[in-house]
């Protein structure tokens, strides 16, 4: 069977929820015939504009008409607007979709009773307990997972005749800052604190335990609690939390085994509720139905002690990464010093793809940068990317650019089926400077230190990038000041720049130096004829033919309105001589294309001489004008055409 590729929206990896999840699909991707495209936003709701809207952009890079399916995981957005944009391109593209939890019409729906399961919790903490003093703290208020579950708890209070005060009801977003949050809130405005508080997650619920413990609150003994999810493993926290179990690896495997059904034609039911089973124990006061043993202890501590090396790992490698590219000061030593953490980190494949803008307004060598006045164009993916690095198989591979909509290069997509990448935004605010993609299958990426990462990468790429265009902006000004803006040739600051040295070594080596004055004949009278545009015109002309002419060396400049002069070293008169010529048959040769409405004329004069201390170039330039003057006094040309 041929591979089907699938991608997957989520926000927040770094949370159990998403990471088992994840770790299901992935575990099912290849007996399913699938690859998938996981698109990852570390946060997940607007709390900083120009930051947040960066982040939420990586799910506006792929094309969902490239692929053959689509796993949803949009109760871990908790910013509406992004999500209808998301269900409205995958409508559109009409792939078949698997929602995880959300119950989306039309799509194939994985969830849970989250209504029933609350009901089971709070009812067993009024019956068996005899509770009716409670707090909540619920997630996000607009996600439908925390309003079923806040909906259920309400439920049954009402129904056994307990109020709740609205200010005993908090609303957080999931995470652990927010617990702790809720807790501090019921602390500084409850008169009476409650009996038991109900949680919409185990997360949220450890940190407010955690705070109530600092103010000297006892759980159970003074406050019982419950969570959702079944977050903690046993002996995981300090105390086993009253929890809601959830299958959250199998629904991950079953999203795979449902988009396998479609592909293959097999009847199935659209929604399928997967069991939830409540766990009464130590922390609403009913006993740990646990059982122990001296080898499961010895194995939950070595489980510690790897987390504990890993975070040691992921810090040190961090802030190599972040010294090590912060202190780059150009962009070929950042690609540099990006290989060489790459390596050390070894993932299967890595892509690191680049907005053709990213660097528009900079000097970048050796290509030209796009530049565009539309700012716009800067918050969005561009159709094509750059790929300064491509890593597979431990081998960094030559790629110079792809197609946007082909998110990867060409060479991965004869790859067998099974395996899950990885997109990550790279930006700073709203600016979009590109993704990147990879494959790791040695090290977990569900963490908060692979954020870290990213985020190091971004800020470090951003901090080039104004580097970049600091020395564009320095090098324009210089421009500005030394090169004349209408013809583009040196100007007479430039002209002083490019000759000094030359010149002081004529001088010291007692060499020969040429300056030569060039006056453009009856400026005035095709101002006056034709208007000042055709004027324009005749001067770029003449600036033209000194950049065809001047092929030896030669420093020239337009030195004002009309005026023009050369500098050459170790010249003679034969030399200067046939550069006049060559000056004048290039003008007769663009009178004989007749493409403008005057005839080109100019006149010229030269000084040869071996200049001493003391003298300044610009003495010669004086003779050299004077000498043109004669030669300008000899012309009867009338510069107009009959």
């Amino acid at each position: 069977m041929n591979k089907r590729r699938i991608a997957v929206i989520v926000a927040g990896i770094d949370q159990r929820y998403q990471s088992e999840i994840l770790e299901g699909i992935q575990s099912s991707a290849e007996e399913c015939s699938l690859e998938f495209s996981v698109f990852v936003s570390f946060i997940r709701n607007m709390e900083n504009l120009g930051h947040d809207t960066g982040e939420f952009n990586i799910f506006s890079l792929p094309d969902f008409r490239n692929f053959d399916g689509a796993v949803l995981l949009t109760n871990t957005i908790d910013y509406p607007p992004v999500v209808t944009r998301i269900l409205s391109c995958i409508t559109a593209a009409g792939i078949p979709t698997v929602s995880v939890d959300n119950d989306v019409p039309g799509m194939l729906h994985i969830g849970i009773d989250n209504k029933a399961a609350m009901r089971k919790i709070t009812e067993h903490f009024i019956k068996d307990h005899g509770f009716t003093r409670f707090n909540y703290i619920s997630g996000p208020a607009d996600n439908p997972e925390s309003a079923d579950r806040l909906a259920g708890f309400l439920e049954v209070l009402e129904e056994n005749n307990i109020t709740i005060e609205r200010n005993r009801i908090y609303y957080g977003d999931f995470r652990a800052p927010t617990g702790k949050a809720a807790a501090e809130f019921f602390l500084r405005y409850e008169p009476e604190m409650p009996q038991a508080i109900i949680c919409a997650n185990d997360v949220m619920a450890a940190a407010a335990i955690d705070k109530l413990s600092q103010a000297g609150y006892r759980v159970p003994e003074d406050i019982a609690f419950s969570g959702f999810d079944h977050s903690f493993h046993l002996h995981d926290y300090r105390v086993e939390l009253t929890t809601v179990s959830r299958p959250l690896k199998l629904s991950g495997q079953l999203a795979c085994r449902m988009l396998r059904n479609h592909f293959n034609g097999i009847a199935q039911e659209r929604s399928v509720i997967m069991e939830m089973k409540p766990r009464f124990t130590e922390s609403c006061g009913c006993p740990s139905d646990s059982e122990v043993s001296i080898s499961d202890l010895r194995t939950i501590n070595y489980n510690h002690y790897r987390r504990g090396e890993n975070t040691q790992y992921y810090l040190s490698v961090l802030n190599r990464l972040s010294s090590g590219l912060l202190g780059c000061s150009t962009f070929e030593e950042y690609i540099a010093a990006l290989r060489t953490f790459i390596v050390e980190i070894d993932p299967d494949e890595f892509y690191f793809c680049l907005c053709d803008n990213w660097d528009a307004d900079t000097l970048n060598e050796g290509r030209v940068s796009v530049r565009t006045d539309d700012n716009s164009a800067f918050t969005r993916y561009t159709p094509e990317m750059l790929v300064p690095i491509a890593y597979k198989d431990r081998k960094f591979m030559n790629v110079d650019r792809i197609k946007t909509s082909d998110l990867l290069p060409d060479f991965v997509k004869d790859d067998p089926p099974g395996k899950m990448y990885y997109f990550i935004p790279l930006h700073f605010g709203t600016r979009c400077l590109g993704y990147m993609a990879l494959r790791i299958t040695r090290i977990s990426v569900h963490n908060s230190m692979f954020q870290s990462w990213c985020i190091s990468m971004s800020n470090s790429l951003e901090n080039i990038r104004k580097m970049m265009a600091l020395e564009f902006a320095v090098k324009r000004l210089g421009r500005l000041y030394a090169q004349d803006t209408f013809s583009g040739i040196y100007n007479r600051n430039g002209f002083v720049e490019a000759t000094d040295m030359q010149y002081k070594m004529c001088i010291d080596q007692h060499r020969s130096i040429m300056l030569m004055f060039i006056d453009l004949d009856g400026l005035k009278k095709i101002n006056d004829t034709y208007g000042h545009s055709v004027g324009d015109t005749a001067i770029c002309c003449i600036a033209d033919i000194l950049r065809d002419s001047c092929t030896h060396g030669e420093i020239y400049c337009r030195f004002g309105g009309d005026e023009f002069i050369v500098f050459g070293a170790d010249y003679t008169d034969d030399n200067a001589k046939a550069l006049t010529e060559q000056i004048l048959h290039n003008i007769d040769y663009v009178n004989e294309k007749g493409q403008n409405p005057f005839v080109l004329s100019a006149s010229t004069g030269y000084v040869i001489a071996n200049p001493h201390p003391g003298e300044d170039i610009f003495d010669f330039v004086t003779a050299a004008d004077q000498k043109m003057y004669l030669e300008k006094r000899k012309k009867h040309s009338k510069y107009l055409k009959s």
